[in-house]
């Protein structure tokens, strides 16, 4: 149910069905190193949700393609991003228009580690304006269950178009991936261990941090399904979940403004 390519009647009719919910993909324009395209991120976001929707027909907003990828620094071409403040405040503008337009819930898909803090920001801004009223969260695809998170980072913990993410690209856009560019492209993850935040222009070379040489189609479809199958759980519960406390115990509230 991709939102974008429907007319307002049946938008209409889907705000009446599961639970009033919506997801919202948050994607990235960010380089890649030199083997995967600028768009990854979205395009991960983008087919988990869709996937997700066609097995549960909770509808999809149209993807953030521009989001907060600062730590890229201007090193590598590609990049285009998004101060935290205006991330924060779209994030914010998009969840103002779901509610006053009657969707009930709404959920935050993430597939860019650089968008959690702010998007973790705007989720406790949203919580709080809008409370009773619009049901706001926050998921990553990478985080959905341990073991997608363990085979996420099994090649570099600060990872970054490394072999979970180029073997993505290999099940999903394999025309978009530069297969001549794989065997040269692995770079050490040099974070561990570390103190201070660093950007990647101070821990890569080539922006990888990871070893996409280890990538293989078969590996994406797998980590893709697990992470289309944990998404799908994780909708089925969002569609009916409530507070844990009955109303009277906090409708009384006066909601805090957001700026």
């Amino acid at each position: 149910m991709i939102l974008e390519h429907l007319a307002w009647p049946e938008i209409e009719t889907l705000r009446e069905q599961n639970g009033g919910l919506l997801m919202l993909p948050l994607g990235a324009t960010e380089q890649h190193g030199p083997h995967l395209p600028v768009a990854m991120d979205t395009l991960l976001a983008e087919a988990v949700c869709h996937a997700a929707s066609s097995l549960t027909h909770v509808p999809v907003l149209p993807a953030l393609r521009y989001t907060t990828s600062q730590g890229h620094t201007t090193k590598w071409p590609g990049t285009f991003s998004l101060r935290h403040e205006t991330f924060i405040h779209t994030l914010s503008d998009i969840a103002a228009w779901a509610h006053a337009t009657g969707w009930k819930r709404l959920l935050f898909v993430n597939s860019h580690f650089g968008n959690d803090a702010s998007a973790r920001v705007a989720m406790d801004l949203l919580r709080l304006s809008y409370l009773g009223k619009l049901q706001i969260g926050l998921v990553h695809v990478f985080k959905l269950s341990d073991s997608i998170w363990a085979e996420y980072t099994a090649d570099a913990a600060d990872l970054h178009a490394n072999q979970a993410e180029t073997s993505l690209m290999l099940h999903l856009h394999p025309e978009l991936v530069h297969m001549d560019r794989l065997s040269t492209s692995d770079d050490q993850d040099r974070t561990v261990g570390t103190v201070f935040s660093h950007p990647v222009a101070q821990t890569s070379l080539n922006g990888v941090t990871g070893y996409p040489s280890r990538a293989t189609a078969e590996q994406g479809k797998r980590l893709f399904d697990s992470m289309v199958h944990a998404l799908v759980e994780t909708l089925n519960r969002a569609i009916l979940e409530e507070p844990p406390l009955p109303s009277e115990d906090w409708s009384d509230l006066t909601p805090v403004p957001h700026v």
